[in-house]
C-alpha cells in the first residue's frame, strides 16, 4: 500500500470518527437536531466508503450497521434513547479499535460479528415495531409528492426551451461505495437524454447523499423512452417515469406574470432543499406548493439565488446551462482545495530546527560585528528581517487549534457520566485558540485527568444535587483564552467543590505535612496537595480514580512544558482548574538579569514591571513590593539560587504577573532583552527547582533560564501573604507604589 495514501487514510478516518462522535452527542442531547443528523450521515457515509475503498471490510461492515440504525432514527421509525446511542457508540469504539489495529499492523483481524448483530437486532426489532413495512412507507411518501412542484424546484423552466418534461425516479442496487456506483450510472446516461434537473442535485448524488433512490428530469423525451433508456444502466434496480410537462406551462405563466422564478437548475437544486429520500421530498414538495399558491406575495421574499441563475441562463444556450454550472462548481471546488496542504511533521520539525540555528547564528553575528562597520550592520539588519519573518512563519505553521484535542472530550465526559449514573452538560469554549504542536501533543492526557476528576469527584449524583437545591444536571465547562504569550485552559464544574478538611487529613495521614502546618494553611494552599504523587481523597479504587496518579500527571506534564496549574474551589459551589501554557516553548524573549558576575534569563511573558530596590517595603516582617493594595513577597535570587557572595546595597526588582505568580525577584541589575532558543533541562538536572532550561547566546555562553513558578519563596513571605490585610499597609504605600 502506498505509504502517503495509507497515512492520509488513517488521518482522515480519525478526523471523521471524532466529528461523528460529537455529532452523535449533539443528536443524543437534542433528537430534533436535523443539522446533526445530516452531518452524521455525511461522516458515516465517508467513513464507510473510505474503509471499503481500502479493503478493510470489517470496519466498513460496522459503519454500515451503524448507518442503518441511524437511518431508522432519521426516518422517525425509532426514537433516540440512551440504550440505542450506547449501541451506536459501541460501534464507533469498535471502528476506532480496528483503525488502531490497522495503524499498528497494516491490517486488522478483529471480528465485528457480535457488535454488528447487536446493532442489527436493534434495527430489526425497533424498526418492525415502528413500521411493519418500511418499503411501503417510502413508496407512500413518494406518492404524496407533488411532482409538478418538485419539477418547478429542480428545473429552471424559464431558461428551458422544451415542450415535454419527464420525471424519472431511479433506484440503484448500490454497494458499500454508493457514490461511486451513482457516479458510474450518471456517466453512462446516453447523450440523447437531456437531464435538466435532479433531486438531490448532481453533486450530492455523486457523493452518495441519497436514500434508496433519486429523481431525474429529462427534457423532450416521453416517459416510455426515458424508462427504456435508463433501465438496464449500471446498478439500476427500478425506474418509474411520469410525464410532468404541465410544470413547463406553470413556469411560463409565472414568468409572464413577472414573478421571480423559484426554480433552480439541477446544479443548485440541493442548496436549499437537499431531499435525499422520500420523506424529504414530501416536505420539500409541500413547501413548493405553499410558495406557488401565493406567488405574488411570496416572490419578493425569495432569496435563493434563482434570479442570478436565470440571468446567467439568458446569456447561454439552455441545453448547455446545467453542464456549464457543473464545470463552474467543480472549478470553484478545485480552487478552494489547494488553499492548505498537509505537511509531514518530520519535515516541519527539521525546518524548525534550522530556524533555531539561524536565530542563534544571527545573534552571534551581530555580537561579532564592530559597531563602526555600517555596511555589515545594514546587511545584518536585512538578515534580521528575513530570519524574523521566516521564524514567525514557521512558528505559525506549528500552531494548531485546541479543537484537535478538545473534540475528543465530549465523548469521554458522556461515557463517564453514563457509567456513574450522573447527568452532565459539557460545554466547550475557545477551541479555536492555537498552541504549538509539541505542547498540544502533551496536554491531552492532563486535560483528560482533570475532566475525569470533575465528573468523578466534582459533579454529584442527581438526587444529591436536587436535595442541595441544584439542577439535577451538572455542568462542566472546558474553555481556553489567550493572554499575551500564554494560553489559559480552564476546567470548571458546578459540583460539590473540594473538601479542604478531607485534604488536610489525607496530607497528615500520608506524611506530606504535619497537622500544625495544615491547620495554619488557608484552604487555597491546601488544595495544592491534590497534585502530590499518590494523593487521592477517594478511599475506594475504581476504574476512574483512587490511585492518586491522575493529578500528579497533570502538574508534572504542565510544568515540563514551562506552564503552571492552579485550583480554586468553593464548597458546595464547584471547582476551577486553571492550566497556564506557553504558546511556544522553543524560541522566546527573555530579560537578562545579573546576580554577582552571572547572568540569568527571565521569560518576558512573566514580567509585569521592573523597578528599583527602593520600592521594597516590610509588611508583617517580610520584604514585599506593594502594587494596587496587593503585596508581592520578595525572592532574593542570590539566596534562592544559593550564590555565596555579599548582598549589594542597591539592585533592581522584577515584579511577576500575578496571574503567573504573586512574587517579585530581586537581582543586582538588568542588562538586556533578547530572543533565545531554550533547551529544556534533561536527565538529573530536569528536577532542579527554579530553572526551566538553558540558552546559548551570541558570545557562546550558556545562560540558565529561570522558572518563576518553582523559585523558593521565603517562609516569612508565605506567612505575609496568608495574613495580609490592606489596612496594614504603611501610609506611604501609595507613594512607594508610584
Amino acid at each position: 500500500m502506498d505509504e502517503e495514501l495509507y497515512q492520509a487514510f488513517i488521518t482522515e478516518s480519525e478526523e471523521s470518527i471524532t466529528q461523528l462522535n460529537n455529532s452523535l452527542l449533539s443528536l443524543e442531547s437534542n433528537p430534533d437536531d436535523t443539522e446533526a443528523i445530516d452531518d452524521i450521515f455525511r461522516q458515516a457515509h465517508t467513513l464507510k466508503g473510505n474503509f471499503g475503498a481500502m479493503g478493510f471490510d470489517n470496519a466498513a461492515t460496522v459503519a454500515h450497521a451503524v448507518e442503518d440504525l441511524l437511518d431508522e432514527i432519521r426516518h422517525e421509525r425509532l426514537d433516540v434513547t440512551a440504550e440505542r446511542m450506547d449501541l451506536v457508540f459501541d460501534g464507533m469504539d469498535l471502528i476506532v479499535e480496528i483503525l488502531h489495529d490497522i495503524e499498528e499492523n497494516g491490517e486488522s483481524t478483529i471480528d465485528p460479528t457480535n457488535t454488528v448483530e447487536e446493532i442489527r437486532a436493534a434495527v430489526e426489532d425497533g424498526g418492525d415495531a415502528g413500521n411493519s413495512n418500511p418499503a411501503a412507507s417510502d413508496e407512500a411518501d413518494r406518492e404524496s409528492v407533488d411532482l409538478d412542484s418538485l419539477a418547478a424546484d429542480c428545473v429552471d423552466t424559464d431558461a428551458l426551451d422544451a415542450t415535454t418534461l419527464t420525471h424519472a425516479h431511479v433506484e440503484l442496487d448500490a454497494g458499500q461505495m454508493k457514490g461511486v456506483d451513482a457516479g458510474i450510472f450518471l456517466s453512462s446516461i446516453p447523450e440523447e437524454l437531456d437531464v435538466v434537473g435532479a433531486n438531490p442535485n448532481r453533486d450530492a448524488i455523486e457523493d452518495g447523499e441519497f436514500g434508496d433512490g433519486f429523481d431525474l428530469f429529462v427534457a423532450e423525451r416521453d416517459a416510455a423512452v426515458v424508462e427504456s433508456e435508463l433501465d438496464g444502466l449500471w446498478k439500476v434496480s427500478t425506474v418509474e417515469t411520469t410525464d410532468v410537462s404541465d410544470a413547463l406551462a406553470g413556469g411560463d405563466e409565472a414568468a409572464d406574470a413577472g414573478d421571480t422564478p423559484a426554480a433552480e437548475s439541477d446544479i443548485d437544486a440541493g442548496v436549499d432543499a437537499p431531499a435525499s429520500d422520500g420523506s424529504d421530498q414530501s416536505a420539500d414538495a409541500d413547501g413548493a406548493v405553499d410558495s406557488d399558491s401565493d406567488a405574488a406575495s411570496d416572490a419578493p421574499s425569495v432569496d435563493d439565488g434563482s434570479e442570478g441563475d436565470a440571468d446567467e441562463a439568458e446569456s447561454t444556450e439552455s441545453d448547455e446551462e446545467p453542464e456549464s454550472g457543473t464545470e463552474k462548481k467543480k472549478e470553484a471546488r478545485s480552487i478552494s482545495a489547494v488553499k492548505s496542504v498537509r505537511v509531514d511533521v518530520d519535515q516541519l520539525d527539521e525546518l524548525h530546527e534550522l530556524v533555531e540555528q539561524l536565530v542563534t547564528s544571527r545573534i552571534k553575528l551581530r555580537n561579532a560585528i564592530d559597531v563602526g562597520q555600517t555596511t555589515a550592520l545594514d546587511t545584518l539588519d536585512e538578515l534580521d528581517k528575513i530570519s524574523s519573518n521566516l521564524q514567525n512563519t514557521v512558528m505559525d505553521m506549528r500552531l494548531i487549534p485546541l479543537k484537535k484535542v478538545f473534540d475528543k472530550f465530549p465523548r469521554l465526559v458522556r461515557d463517564l457520566a453514563r457509567e456513574q449514573d450522573k447527568r452532565v452538560s459539557f460545554k466547550v469554549e475557545g477551541a479555536d485558540i492555537e498552541l504549538d504542536r509539541t505542547i498540544l501533543d502533551e496536554i491531552s492526557d492532563p486535560l483528560m485527568h482533570v475532566l475525569r476528576n470533575a465528573v468523578d469527584h466534582g459533579i454529584e449524583a442527581p438526587d444529591v444535587r436536587e436535595a442541595n437545591g441544584k439542577s439535577r444536571t451538572g455542568t462542566i465547562r472546558l474553555s481556553a483564552r489567550r493572554q499575551h504569550d500564554t494560553v489559559i485552559v480552564t476546567v470548571e464544574d458546578d459540583g460539590g467543590g473540594i473538601n479542604a478538611d478531607a485534604v488536610r487529613e489525607k496530607a497528615v495521614d500520608k506524611g506530606v505535612a504535619t497537622r500544625e502546618e495544615v491547620t495554619q494553611m488557608p484552604d487555597s494552599e491546601v488544595y495544592d496537595y491534590i497534585f502530590h504523587p499518590g494523593f487521592s481523597t477517594n478511599d475506594e479504587i475504581t476504574d476512574v480514580s483512587g490511585r492518586g496518579v491522575g493529578m500528579d500527571v497533570v502538574k508534572t506534564t504542565v510544568e515540563s512544558l514551562d506552564g503552571s496549574v492552579s485550583v480554586e474551589s468553593e464548597p458546595g459551589e464547584g471547582s476551577t482548574f486553571n492550566i497556564r501554557l506557553p504558546v511556544s516553548v522553543a524560541i522566546i524573549k527573555v530579560l537578562f538579569v545579573q546576580v554577582e558576575d552571572r547572568e540569568f534569563g527571565v521569560p518576558i511573558k512573566y514580567i509585569d514591571e521592573i523597578s528599583r530596590r527602593d520600592r521594597v517595603q516590610t509588611v508583617s516582617g517580610a520584604e514585599v513590593i506593594v502594587h494596587e493594595e496587593t503585596i508581592f513577597p520578595l525572592i532574593r535570587l542570590r539566596e534562592a539560587l544559593e550564590i555565596d557572595s555579599p548582598e549589594p546595597d542597591d539592585g533592581m526588582v522584577v515584579r511577576i504577573r500575578p496571574d503567573d505568580r504573586q512574587v517579585a525577584l530581586h537581582c543586582d541589575g538588568v542588562t538586556k532583552q533578547e530572543e533565545v532558543v531554550v533547551t529544556p533541562l534533561q536527565g538529573p538536572l530536569s528536577g532542579v527547582g527554579g530553572l526551566s532550561g538553558t540558552a546559548v547566546i551570541g558570545d557562546g555562553n550558556v545562560i540558565p533560564i529561570l522558572d518563576v513558578s518553582t523559585l523558593e519563596l521565603p517562609a516569612d513571605g508565605q506567612q505575609a501573604m496568608r495574613e495580609f490585610d490592606p489596612s496594614q499597609l504603611p501610609d506611604t504605600a501609595e507613594e512607594a507604589a508610584d
